[in-house]
Protein backbone atom coordinates (compact mmCIF):
# COMPACT_ATOMS: atom_id res chain seq x y z
CA UNK A 1 0.00 0.00 0.00
CA UNK A 2 1.33 3.77 -0.92
CA UNK A 3 3.09 5.22 1.97
CA UNK A 4 0.90 8.37 1.85
CA UNK A 5 -2.36 6.05 2.34
CA UNK A 6 -0.91 3.99 4.85
CA UNK A 7 -0.37 6.87 7.19
CA UNK A 8 -3.68 8.76 6.05
CA UNK A 9 -5.57 5.17 7.55
CA UNK A 10 -3.53 5.52 10.62
CA UNK A 11 -3.63 8.95 11.26
CA UNK A 12 -6.77 10.77 9.68
CA UNK A 13 -9.71 9.70 12.34
CA UNK A 14 -12.73 11.05 9.95
CA UNK A 15 -13.71 9.32 6.96
CA UNK A 16 -16.84 8.38 4.55
CA UNK A 17 -17.33 4.71 4.16
CA UNK A 18 -19.79 3.30 1.41
CA UNK A 19 -22.21 0.21 2.32
CA UNK A 20 -24.53 -1.29 0.16
CA UNK A 21 -27.98 -0.76 1.76
CA UNK A 22 -29.31 -4.70 3.13
CA UNK A 23 -33.02 -3.17 1.96
CA UNK A 24 -32.73 -1.14 -0.96
CA UNK A 25 -29.64 -2.68 -2.46
CA UNK A 26 -28.71 1.19 -2.96
CA UNK A 27 -24.92 2.66 -2.26
CA UNK A 28 -25.13 4.58 1.43
CA UNK A 29 -22.60 6.91 2.02
CA UNK A 30 -21.48 8.46 6.12
CA UNK A 31 -19.09 10.26 7.47
CA UNK A 32 -17.77 7.69 10.56
CA UNK A 33 -14.44 7.87 12.77
CA UNK A 34 -12.24 4.60 12.64
CA UNK A 35 -10.50 4.37 15.12
CA UNK A 36 -7.26 2.44 15.65
CA UNK A 37 -6.03 -0.22 17.81
CA UNK A 38 -2.89 -2.85 17.71
CA UNK A 39 -1.95 -2.08 14.46
CA UNK A 40 -5.62 -2.53 13.89
CA UNK A 41 -7.94 -0.51 12.05
CA UNK A 42 -11.90 -0.44 13.49
CA UNK A 43 -15.17 1.13 12.84
CA UNK A 44 -17.57 1.85 15.74
CA UNK A 45 -20.05 3.96 17.71
CA UNK A 46 -22.22 4.77 20.67
CA UNK A 47 -23.90 2.32 21.93
CA UNK A 48 -27.04 2.19 20.00
CA UNK A 49 -28.38 0.92 16.22
CA UNK A 50 -26.61 1.88 13.33
CA UNK A 51 -28.07 1.39 10.01
CA UNK A 52 -24.18 1.38 8.45
CA UNK A 53 -24.12 -1.23 10.88
CA UNK A 54 -26.68 -3.89 9.69
CA UNK A 55 -25.63 -2.80 5.87
CA UNK A 56 -22.36 -4.25 6.69
CA UNK A 57 -23.56 -7.05 8.63
CA UNK A 58 -25.69 -7.95 5.47
CA UNK A 59 -22.89 -6.85 2.85
CA UNK A 60 -19.98 -6.63 4.41
CA UNK A 61 -18.01 -5.74 1.10
CA UNK A 62 -17.66 -2.04 1.35
CA UNK A 63 -15.72 1.10 0.22
CA UNK A 64 -13.23 3.48 2.75
CA UNK A 65 -12.77 6.61 1.84
CA UNK A 66 -10.01 8.67 3.17
CA UNK A 67 -10.67 12.62 2.57
CA UNK A 68 -8.50 14.43 4.97
CA UNK A 69 -4.44 14.31 4.64
CA UNK A 70 -5.09 11.60 1.65
CA UNK A 71 -8.02 11.17 -1.02
CA UNK A 72 -8.22 7.70 -1.90
CA UNK A 73 -11.21 4.93 -1.95
CA UNK A 74 -10.08 1.88 -0.75
CA UNK A 75 -12.12 -1.36 -1.35
CA UNK A 76 -12.17 -3.21 2.22
CA UNK A 77 -14.14 -6.03 4.00
CA UNK A 78 -15.88 -5.29 7.75
CA UNK A 79 -15.69 -8.25 9.97
CA UNK A 80 -17.80 -8.04 13.01
CA UNK A 81 -16.70 -8.24 16.37
CA UNK A 82 -19.04 -10.68 18.10
CA UNK A 83 -16.37 -12.73 20.53
CA UNK A 84 -17.26 -10.61 23.83
CA UNK A 85 -13.41 -10.91 25.41
CA UNK A 86 -12.42 -9.74 21.71
CA UNK A 87 -15.25 -6.94 21.80
CA UNK A 88 -14.25 -6.17 25.19
CA UNK A 89 -10.49 -6.00 24.30
CA UNK A 90 -10.64 -3.80 21.32
CA UNK A 91 -13.62 -1.19 22.69
CA UNK A 92 -11.10 -0.71 26.10
CA UNK A 93 -8.20 -0.01 23.70
CA UNK A 94 -10.36 2.73 21.60
CA UNK A 95 -11.81 4.13 25.06
CA UNK A 96 -8.24 4.62 26.45
CA UNK A 97 -7.24 6.18 23.12
CA UNK A 98 -9.96 8.64 23.36
CA UNK A 99 -9.16 8.79 27.04
CA UNK A 100 -12.36 8.00 28.28
CA UNK A 101 -10.62 5.16 30.62
CA UNK A 102 -13.16 2.64 31.74
CA UNK A 103 -15.81 4.25 31.76
CA UNK A 104 -19.21 2.49 30.59
CA UNK A 105 -17.33 -0.54 28.53
CA UNK A 106 -19.58 -3.07 29.90
CA UNK A 107 -22.29 -1.05 27.96
CA UNK A 108 -19.99 -0.05 24.75
CA UNK A 109 -19.42 -4.05 24.91
CA UNK A 110 -22.93 -5.07 24.92
CA UNK A 111 -24.51 -2.25 22.42
CA UNK A 112 -22.15 -0.52 20.21
CA UNK A 113 -21.44 -1.90 16.71
CA UNK A 114 -17.78 -3.13 16.68
CA UNK A 115 -16.18 -4.20 13.01
CA UNK A 116 -12.63 -4.43 11.48
CA UNK A 117 -11.73 -3.37 8.44
CA UNK A 118 -9.73 -5.35 6.71
CA UNK A 119 -8.61 -3.45 3.22
CA UNK A 120 -8.28 -5.62 0.25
Amino acid sequence: MDERIQRGIENDRTVDITTTGRSSGQPRRIEIWRYRYDGRTFLSGSPGTRDWYANLRANPAFTFHLKGSAQADLTATARPITDQAERREVIQGILDDLGRGTGNVDEWVARSPLVEVEFR
